[in-house]
């Protein structure tokens, strides 16, 4: 079975009450060949349920409600990674260290240069590739994980941990043989070519999932 990323266009999410920067900055990011949509608030932009489409987000960091820096915590608590570049007229040391340390792309004051935020844009955009790239193939690993047997994990954990076949048939109180047949089960429904191909695999598998596979 063959794995695709899905060909949709990454979308810049622009979150501003200034309906004049939001234009304006709509306006640049179309010149540059990307997609826009633009939101007064960070409540429009959470109500819009945008989030899980490729791109990256521009915020403000001062609006009326909740602030982007309140957006960020938020999103990372509920496990959305998204790229993030702040852009304010109101920016200080301390907001620029607390949205760097929490993961921001860059955190810029207005007045912007034209080419560095889409120098910023650019790469918010190809980290979110990136880590899209990375989820999709943690998937597709997971899903063939599901699909050996219990024991057929218990090896494929101790492979992962650079154990022998004589030394898997020892933990495990089966022949060698038996540990041959089941590395090879293994290599078949992970589709690892190589035991280096099937450590990397492992390596993308949850915590939770490896911690699984030991006995």
């Amino acid at each position: 079975m063959q794995y695709r990323c899905e060909e949709v266009e990454p979308l810049v999410i622009i979150v501003d009450d200034d309906v004049s920067v939001r234009e304006a900055l709509s306006e640049l990011i179309l010149s540059a060949g990307f997609q826009s949509v633009s939101y007064a608030s960070t409540r429009e932009l959470l109500d819009a349920d945008i989030l899980d489409s490729p791109g990256c987000l521009i915020l403000d960091v001062r609006m009326p409600g909740a602030s982007g820096l309140h957006l960020q915590r938020h999103l990372a608590e509920n496990g959305i990674p998204k790229p993030i570049i702040f852009l304010t007229g109101h920016g200080d040391i301390p907001m620029t260290v607390q949205a760097m340390k929490a993961g921001a792309v860059d955190f810029l004051t207005k007045p912007v240069r034209d080419q560095t935020l889409l120098d910023a844009i650019t790469a918010a955009i190809a980290m979110d590739a990136e880590r899209r790239a990375e989820a999709a193939v943690a998937k597709r690993n997971i899903e063939r994980v599901e699909t050996l047997t219990q024991r057929e994990r218990e090896v494929l954990h101790e492979v992962a941990h650079g154990r022998l076949n004589k030394q898997i048939a020892f933990d495990l109180g089966i022949s060698e043989v038996t540990v041959k047949l089941h590395r090879s089960n293994v290599m078949h429904k992970m589709e690892a070519a190589s035991i280096g191909e099937l450590i990397r695999a492992w390596e993308t598998l949850p915590a939770q999932m490896r911690q699984a596979g030991s006995r």
